[in-house]
């Protein structure tokens, strides 16, 4: 349960206390040149609250310096609170809810909740499944669905699956852990590049009928398919409804709570909620862990706002 007293939410240096002791339990290291021995704090008096002094490089730095949250004027307490509202949040939190909470606009509110999922990215991740262990593989769309018309304007609006952002999904079943990455199409080709990216050839493949599963599927030790067309869902152990799980909470998010979701900044989304999957309640993980994890990952990441407009890479 979340204490809004807790001074980490309300008060700069705790918020700054709770970030060292998360990113430095070792104590400070200079993240210049990595010096851990001849670093000190500069008295208050003299500087700003917060910063150390590398003898060795003789630089000045931060706990926010390296990280995602460097540069920004945002007061620390905000920051951390943010990133406890948006990984306790199940669906996510818009940017209008985060810029009413925090009480900052809604551009600053915007850039905080894509640094956060920046930070929620997992940038060193191993192979899914392994030898005996089952990996769920499926696709979804995401953006808006129809045929073609003209809108009250006269414009031509085309919609439909053609137009529509593509998203696989994959899941190791006994880790419980998921993947997503947005595709450009769904081509055997650019499915098995991501298969075998992502997942152990050891391991067993289930996925729905679709075709661009099967030549890929014969790489791994099995491939078993359940029938969507023909109404099956289940066969004893095969199955794809984890990974439908998934998306049930993913698109419920996109739908109800982004709304709208640019292609560029679909790869981010997908960060966010895989890392909430990732750590979750059914894996015995608090919402207070969960933040922490989270604000473990803000190192060694920059985001600038010309940047965070751009097109985000899986």
């Amino acid at each position: 349960m979340m204490d809004l007293q807790n001074p980490i939410y309300t008060d700069e240096d705790a918020a700054r206390a709770h970030l060292e002791a998360i990113r430095w339990p070792d104590g400070p290291f200079c993240p210049h040149c990595g010096e851990a021995e001849n670093v000190h704090r500069l008295a208050e008096g003299t500087h700003r609250k917060g910063l150390l002094y590398c003898r060795s490089c003789r630089k000045q730095f931060s706990v926010t310096v390296g990280t995602v949250f460097e540069r920004s004027h945002v007061p620390l307490h905000k920051w951390v609170l943010a990133t406890h509202l948006l990984s306790a949040s199940k669906k996510g939190m818009s940017a209008h809810q985060l810029h009413r909470m925090l009480g900052v606009t809604y551009k600053t509110a915007w850039f905080m909740a894509h640094r956060i999922r920046e930070a929620m990215k997992d940038e060193t991740p191993g192979p899914l499944g392994g030898k005996g262990k089952i990996v769920e593989a499926d696709e979804t769309f995401i953006g808006p669905s129809g045929y073609e018309f003209k809108n009250d304007h006269g414009w031509r609006v085309k919609r439909g699956h053609g137009n529509k952002h593509k998203v696989l999904t994959l899941i190791d079943r006994e880790a419980g852990q998921a993947r997503s990455m947005k595709i450009e199409n769904l081509k055997a080709k650019t499915v098995r590049k991501v298969l075998v990216q992502n997942v152990d050839r050891k391991s067993v493949l289930m996925t729905d009928e679709g075709l661009h599963y099967e030549t890929p599927g014969k790489e791994f030790s099995r491939h078993y398919t359940v029938q969507h067309k023909k109404g099956e869902y289940a066969k004893g152990m095969v199955t794809t409804n984890t990974v439908e799980g998934f998306f049930s909470i993913f698109k419920r998010g996109m739908k109800g709570i982004y709304q709208h979701c640019g292609e560029q900044h679909l790869q981010r989304y997908l960060a966010e909620f895989d890392f909430r999957y990732n750590h979750r309640a059914a894996l015995g993980v608090s919402d207070a862990e969960r933040a922490q994890e989270a604000l473990k990952g803000i190192e060694g990441k920059r985001l600038t706002y010309r940047r965070s407009n751009k097109q985000a890479t899986a």
